[in-house]
């Protein structure tokens, strides 16, 4: 065979093996069908289809099994007004209709329209470019998001709707008095530890156990106060930003885990009954969560 017969025949070898290789939604190189992103080491692609057509095409990637896609292209892809950027503040705001989001570059959570929507993987600046985690984005733009694990293929839906806005979302008493719980109690921890005794209020609410509304689970006071901001009158106290921010998270739906019922301080609680009766969940912070 001619050298140049076999070059061309390697050529489509290659080709047909980084086909393969993405198809098969394998680990992708630094620069590989990459759209010109320079991805981490470890990232997968992953196809995107919207409304049954393929999108977001060598732009989508698995990482740390989250599926990241660039802030500009869904915009663009969801038909955005504009997006802008804040050098000062590393923040990108995108306007759709009556729908305005913020994404922070490092960031835990995007605000849409005063709602807060958190997730477990920060933002993040590949190419000088911010990639968002899938689900929140499309939950800001009210497109509906499955994963079909047959094809590795993430599934967007388009509903025509556009998303309420928190002022019209957050019950203002939940957000109150949960926000004030989170404060006094958790002030001082974490965004993560703060949204973890949120869980812990909210988890209380829809368990038969206890009262069936936050301001009931707050100040409930069978079996004695259940929480000490309230016995100390620290419940009334103007509850901070990040609690307030925390709160919001929570009456969104982010939940740490669905399970705890019951935390506390080991380093500065007066009883161990908690600790003695309860199965331990995990430790944030300063505080034991429990079920």
């Amino acid at each position: 065979m001619k050298a140049t017969n076999i070059k061309r025949l390697w050529k489509r070898v290659n080709v047909g093996v980084i086909a393969a290789l993405l198809a098969a939604g394998m680990t992708i190189s630094a620069a590989a069908a990459s759209g010109g992103y320079q991805f981490p080491e470890g990232a997968a692609s992953v196809s995107v289809t919207m409304d049954s057509k393929r999108v977001l095409q060598n732009e989508a990637v698995i990482l740390d099994s989250v599926t990241y896609v660039p802030l500009r292209s869904f915009s663009e892809l969801v038909g955005a007004d504009s997006i802008t950027w804040d050098a000062k503040t590393a923040t990108a705001t995108v306007k759709k209709g009556n729908t305005t989001v913020t994404v922070t570059d490092g960031g835990y959570y995007i605000v849409a329209s005063g709602r807060y929507f958190y997730f477990n993987q920060k933002v993040r600046n590949i190419s000088d470019r911010l990639f968002v985690p899938i689900r929140p984005i499309a939950k800001a733009f009210c497109v509906e998001v499955e994963w079909n694990h047959a094809t590795r293929t993430v599934v967007l839906t388009s509903t025509g709707k556009t998303l309420q806005s928190g002022s019209a979302y957050y019950n203002a008493n939940d957000l109150y008095w949960l926000s004030r719980i989170i404060s006094a109690e958790a002030g001082g921890e974490s965004l993560y530890g703060q949204i973890a005794v949120g869980n812990v209020v909210l988890n209380r609410v829809e368990s038969r156990q206890f009262p069936n509304t936050v301001y009931g689970v707050i100040f409930d006071r069978v079996g004695g106060t259940q929480f000490s901001p309230v016995a100390m009158g620290t419940i009334y106290k103007k509850p901070t930003a990040s609690a307030i921010i925390a709160a919001k998270i929570c009456l969104d739906g982010y939940r740490i885990s669905e399970d705890i019922l019951f935390f506390m301080n080991p380093r500065i609680a007066t009883s161990n009954w908690i600790s003695k009766n309860r199965p331990f969940a995990f430790t944030i912070g300063n505080h034991d969560f429990y079920k």
